[in-house]
């Protein structure tokens, strides 16, 4: 009698053991699919941002390419939007290393409220100056602008078809 009652307690625990170890399974597996989700959801939304940045970048290159922006303006915004993008950053970089080189030479002129805040002979100073390096470099930068136009939509489409 005392076999069969340590037998069938020895039963319901181990029932109750693999019940709950079935429910901590569920749970985990659960747990991994939310975060599988979630996993999903980020990088949907980090390639709908990169979409978005490299359709400005195309915008802007356009806008360099047809003369509607400076080529310093355009560099600095290019370069912005291009460090902006993390998984691409460094590609553009090394493929279009003028739109940088042209950037790094005036990055450090101050823009807007800063510039209003300078005499004139200090903007003029500086327009100069900028002036120069844009000479320097239009050649190089805008045959990489050229270039990076139609990279830029490539990548998009290609950014585009891993969303659907």
């Amino acid at each position: 009698m005392k076999t069969v009652v340590l037998i069938s307690l020895a039963v319901i625990v181990i029932a109750a053991l693999a019940t709950y170890a079935t429910f901590l399974l569920l749970k985990l597996r659960k747990q991994r699919f939310a975060l599988a989700e979630i996993e999903k959801q980020k990088q949907r939304n980090q390639l709908d941002k990169d979409i978005g940045v490299l359709s400005s970048i195309i915008l802007i290159s356009k806008a360099v390419n047809q003369k509607q922006c400076e080529i310093s303006e355009g560099c600095w915004r290019l370069s912005v939007l291009i460090e902006s993008l993390p998984s691409l950053s460094a590609q553009f970089k090394n493929q279009y290393p003028a739109i940088f080189k042209l950037y790094e030479s005036i990055n450090h002129m101050p823009i807007l409220e800063k510039r209003n805040a300078l005499t004139k002979q200090e903007r003029l100073k500086l327009d100069l100056q900028r002036m120069g390096i844009e000479q320097e470099l239009e050649g190089s930068v805008l045959s990489a602008i050229a270039e990076l136009e139609p990279h830029a939509i490539s990548v998009k489409e290609s950014l585009q078809e891993k969303l659907t």
